[in-house]
């Protein structure tokens, strides 16, 4: 181990008669030889993600034509061209319905995010994996999970603990900024640490609440037990939260407070999400760099994409539906217009994860981001080669920057893959034709 400086030293000063303390960057010190871990022998740890778009694509305007590394950009993937090296893309890959009807715009995305074609508009066929991943890696952070949205509404999420269970969104960067570097933060790198006396006596008065309901349990009948139960496992989570804030975190040193963003009222036009996806991007990324989370949910636009230009109220939606395909073009020029913003907003927000510096790569290096859509064509609700990207290395057990091509595998696939890499124990993945227990070794390191 290398010595001589701490992770914790500061270099300190004044500044207009105030003291002031300034973190140092992620040093070679800091890390082992080969700048692939920690000085102290402790893995840089490894993120999840999604980021989700509404209405799919055009496949001819984003397939590419070549299999493999080096893959060509169609026109709508060209807005990813800084970071083909770090994203892989997934085509071919079919949702089967199995008797189910087609939910338009709800099937898709949740026959990749929970292994198989809903039965009913009203509960999906278990948790999304994103919530089982955050089980996995997410117990030591303060927030297992943040899920956030571009669109203004928090009901837009798809992140499920349940079957009919929906983890809600976070629509306002201010928001999201109080809520992670607010009075609760604790910067992982000062030197002092203090336990909040205020925390203590929350994180006594929910023990002392949860005697009670021991004795309450045994009155109660069985439905009653387990509506009490799902309550009660949402108060044991903020116990764990709470007794992580009154440990001293552990230093990370490509933590720095960001600046509180500017407040832009949330909503469907599209700059105002490109906007707000950008400030959601440098939030998450820095929320990811300081281990207040190690797993979030973003979605760009919902899955109907309420998305409109400025000044119209014609949504992304309609357009999909209403507007004559091109003769001459051989598409919808306005429901496309749709589709290549949401792909350069995806690039913006790759840009904020790769910008932060993290051992002898990245942040986004030392992420899984997957970014999925509902359908394919949004016109005619298809289900066939719904468009996914992986982005990241996963702290090298991925390989990136290759076209997959599923030809009609089940897009189960990519979920056992991304389940398996992040750590979680499982052989096989989804139901009925859905199941799976290939992997996409392709992408894997071995």
């Amino acid at each position: 181990m290398k010595k001589g400086l701490s992770r914790r030293r500061f270099l300190q000063g004044m500044c207009r008669g105030s003291a002031v303390a300034v973190g140092l960057p992620l040093l070679d010190l800091f890390l082992n030889d080969n700048a692939t871990a920690l000085a102290s022998g402790a893995p840089i740890p490894v993120r999840f993600g999604t980021w989700f778009w509404g209405c799919g694509m055009n496949i001819d305007r984003f397939v590419p034509t070549t299999v493999g590394a080096n893959y060509d950009l169609p026109p709508e993937l060209k807005y990813i061209e800084a970071h083909r090296n770090d994203v892989s893309v997934f085509t071919g890959f079919n949702t089967f319905l199995d008797g189910a009807q087609n939910f338009c715009h709800y099937s898709g995305q949740y026959s990749i995010l929970s292994g198989a074609a809903p039965m009913t508009k009203e509960a999906i066929e278990g948790p999304t994996f994103d919530t089982l991943i955050a089980e996995k890696i997410g117990g030591s952070t303060r927030f297992r999970s943040i899920e956030v949205s571009a669109t203004g509404n928090p009901r837009d999420s798809h992140s499920r603990t349940g079957p009919a269970i929906t983890n809600p969104s976070e629509v306002s960067p201010v928001a999201l900024y109080q809520r992670i570097f607010g009075a609760d933060f604790r910067d992982p790198n000062r030197a002092d640490f203090t336990p909040d006396p205020e925390i203590m006596l929350r994180q006594s008065v929910l023990s002392s609440v949860r005697e009670q309901y021991r004795d309450l349990e045994k009155s109660l009948g069985h439905s009653d037990r387990q509506r009490m139960d799902q309550y009660f496992t949402s108060v044991r989570q903020t116990e764990q939260r709470l007794a992580l804030m009154l440990e001293k975190p552990a230093p990370a040193a490509a933590c720095a407070i960001p600046q509180n963003p500017a407040e832009m009222t949330p909503g469907s036009d599209v700059d105002t999400a490109a906007h707000n996806n950008r400030l959601f991007a440098g939030l998450l990324a820095m929320a990811l760099a300081c281990n207040q989370t190690r797993v979030f949910n973003m979605l760009f636009s919902n899955s109907f994409s309420t998305l409109r230009k400025p000044g119209t109220t014609v949504t992304h939606h309609q357009v999909t539906h209403e507007e004559p395909i091109d003769e001459e073009l051989g598409y919808q020029p306005e429901a496309t217009f749709f589709v290549e913003q949401s792909m350069k907003a995806w690039a913006a927000f790759l840009d904020e994860i790769k910008a932060i510096p993290e051992g002898d790569g990245t942040l986004l290096d030392n992420s899984l981001i997957l970014a999925l859509s509902d359908t394919q064509f949004a016109k005619v609700h298809s289900l066939n080669s719904i468009p996914m990207m992986i982005a990241g290395k996963a702290g090298g057990k991925l390989r990136s920057g290759l076209h997959v091509a599923g030809r009609g595998d089940p897009v189960t696939r990519v979920g056992l893959t991304v389940q398996q890499v992040m750590g979680l124990n499982i052989d096989s993945y989804g139901n009925k034709s859905m199941k799976t227990q290939k992997p996409i070794t392709d992408i894997l390191v071995t």
